[in-house]
């Protein structure tokens, strides 16, 4: 055997050497595939989950027809607006004991409120007292509203009666110290083409002549007042009453959410917070500008409710949920995108949303020239949370809610 075929034999007997790798290589090919097969069923799950899920979106009615509208950007929270903590130093009264005191009036000491449940109420001291139910049980639940009632804007005629706006009820005359009730205006009835569908502030001239109230939508009702926010359509009124003819007149209509309302001290126009817009307007009910309209105060840091008399002459006016600046507005955000606003209600529910929005309380004193003068504020509402009007007595701030179980009290005094 020569040299050659010696080494010819060596190569052919020449051990393997066994690496890690080997294994790693000999399944990759396996482990690709199961890669594969994996990402397909992954995909396909999906699919067969979202296709359903997207077909229900498209085939879905949303309930709203939102429009498209525009919003200055928020004014900057300085001055005036400066963010602070004075609304925690309001106490709690009656926690527990009242449920959504959207608004408050007082007879000498003592104040009413109308309450979630139907009822108006006698707060004497410590006590609660019921004056009278505008509606009948059972209450509590979405369903129930409208026959249950749902008292919004209260104010005292000259008489030391009540006059109060129930959202589904209508308008009514109270004797507080019987509970004799009148209803003056029906709600739901047709004015001028239009139902009255959502009546919710009310105002009355010092010979308690003439009543204004608003009436926020022809097409929603209180209990769906998302859906009006939302929808920003320009169906709300100016309405007047005139107790002695007993005639129901339109005095301004095409506003976007009509709220809260005042009369200025001459008794020729009304203060109206246009909700939807962040602004107050200024609607003229009688003399020579009678049936105009101007801006009182624009792009408010807030989207405003209702509107009270200040001790110092101008008007107190309370705001659930701002409009940040530096910060992120999602109702602006939605004014120019109808589209998302439509999906959003397609999947989610009111009670849902109203999780999204931030607690955040406001209460401003405004003077004429749309001025403001100071400024409460609770970031999270922690003490006063939904704020819907803040009503002045005797030096303190009544605060009251569209859903919370109490009243706030803020010592002026201290603030």
């Amino acid at each position: 055997m020569n040299e050659t075929e010696g080494l010819r034999i060596r190569r052919l007997h020449r051990p393997q050497v066994i690496t890690d790798e080997l294994p790693e290589n000999r399944y990759k090919g396996t482990s690709t595939y199961s890669g594969k097969v994996f990402q397909v069923t992954l995909l396909s799950l999906g699919g067969f989950l979202l296709l359903p899920l997207l077909v229900i979106i498209l085939i879905l009615e949303s309930p709203i027809q939102p429009e498209v509208f525009s919003l200055k950007e928020p004014p900057s929270m300085k001055g005036c607006w400066e963010p602070n903590l004075k609304l925690r130093q309001a106490q709690r009264v009656f926690e527990d004991q009242i449920i959504g005191p959207e608004s408050i009036a007082n007879i000498g000491d003592v104040l009413f409120a109308g309450t979630a449940d139907g009822k108006i109420v006698k707060l004497a001291g410590q006590r609660i007292h019921t004056v009278t139910r505008l509606g009948k049980p059972p209450c509590g639940s979405r369903d129930d509203e409208p026959t249950c009632g749902r008292p919004l804007g209260m104010r005292v005629g000259p008489n030391g009666t009540l006059f109060i706006a129930d959202a589904y009820l209508g308008l009514y005359e109270v004797k507080p110290t019987t509970g004799e009730t009148t209803r003056l205006v029906p709600g739901g009835q047709v004015v001028a083409g239009r139902k009255l569908s959502f009546i919710n502030d009310v105002a009355v001239t010092q010979d308690g002549k003439k009543v204004y109230f608003t009436d926020s939508s022809s097409r929603w009702q209180r209990r769906d007042y998302m859906h009006l926010i939302m929808e920003a359509t320009a169906d709300g009124r100016v309405l007047e009453y005139d107790t002695d003819t007993r005639e129901l007149t339109v005095v301004m209509e095409n506003l976007r959410f009509p709220n809260g309302i005042q009369l200025l001290p001459d008794e020729e126009s009304v203060l109206v917070a246009e909700t939807t817009m962040a602004r107050i307007r200024r609607v003229h009910v009688a003399g020579l500008n009678k049936g105009g309209m101007d801006t009182f105060m624009d792009n408010l840091p807030g989207f405003p409710d209702n509107i009270r008399p200040s001790s110092s002459g101008g008007y107190w006016v309370a705001m659930s949920a701002v409009r940040p600046n530096p910060g992120f507005s999602m109702l602006d955000f939605l004014s120019q995108r109808p589209w998302v606003k439509k999906l959003i209600f397609k999947l989610f529910s009111q009670d849902v949303l109203m999780k999204f929005v931030p607690r955040y309380s406001l209460v401003a004193e405004l003077h004429d020239g749309g001025v403001c003068t100071r400024s409460f504020h609770d970031p999270s509402g922690l003490v006063a949370a939904y704020v819907s009007e803040a009503h002045e007595h005797d030096g303190s701030l009544y605060i009251g809610s569209f859903r919370s179980p109490y009243i706030a009290r803020l010592d002026l005094s201290k603030v």
